[in-house]
């Protein structure tokens, strides 16, 4: 299994592809420049078979019904953001861009549902807090976080779907995982799920008073 970053859009939203042994790509929330996003496909020999979201904020979304629209995949979405998708006044386009943004899907999913692409299974984990139907995907010994886990910080609740209350549950899920995890967010730089229990004071073993 093989990752690439590429990041998109005028907020820098991480585009990534998961890509297995045979060259086959999952296509995780592309949010915007389909034309980057297909250069880098075609530059690289990638089969794309699926697109994953980990929400459904515009950021993350842009670039959706194009890139299914020429390579014929399926889109997938956690259920309870899949109606985010065709409303812009729910994903933020509007309040944020003040431009609609909207996307399509094929397949929604649950906690703990598992989907297969090529040799790779992607096993979800809901973790709400940013958006009702926020995810991570765990692959191997990779965790995509979308904007649920930053390197160091964590995504902001007070957009449509937001809650604190549920993204400290969350976070406290995700370091309840057994091991180690390389982590990819929706936005910066890579992190580790040991380096984020021990520096991030939203997931760790610190509190966050003790920064003050």
């Amino acid at each position: 299994m093989t990752v690439k970053v590429l990041p998109v859009g005028e907020i820098g939203t991480n585009c990534y592809f998961i890509t297995d042994t045979d060259g086959f790509a999952a296509i995780l929330d592309p949010g915007a420049q389909a034309d980057k996003i297909i250069r880098a496909v075609e530059q690289n020999g990638w089969s794309p078979k699926i697109i994953l979201l980990t929400h459904g904020h515009f950021d993350h979304i842009g670039a959706v019904e194009e890139l299914k629209n020429r390579y014929h995949i399926p889109v997938y979405i956690h259920q309870d953001d899949a109606e985010m998708l065709r409303s812009p006044e729910k994903n933020g386009g509007i309040a944020l861009m003040d431009r609609p943004v909207t996307a399509s899907y094929d397949k929604t999913f649950a906690d703990g549902s598992e989907i297969p692409m090529g040799n790779i299974l992607f096993r979800v984990i809901h973790t709400p807090g940013h958006t009702k139907g926020s995810v991570c995907y765990q692959a191997e010994n990779w965790i995509f976080s979308g904007d649920t886990l930053f390197n160091g910080g964590i995504g902001r609740t007070d957009l449509y779907g937001g809650s604190y209350p549920q993204l400290s549950e969350s976070l406290k899920k995700l370091a309840a995982l057994e091991g180690d995890f390389r982590v990819c967010p929706g936005h910066g730089p890579e992190t580790s799920l040991e380096q984020e229990r021990r520096q991030n004071p939203y997931l760790g073993k610190m509190n966050y008073d003790d920064l003050f």
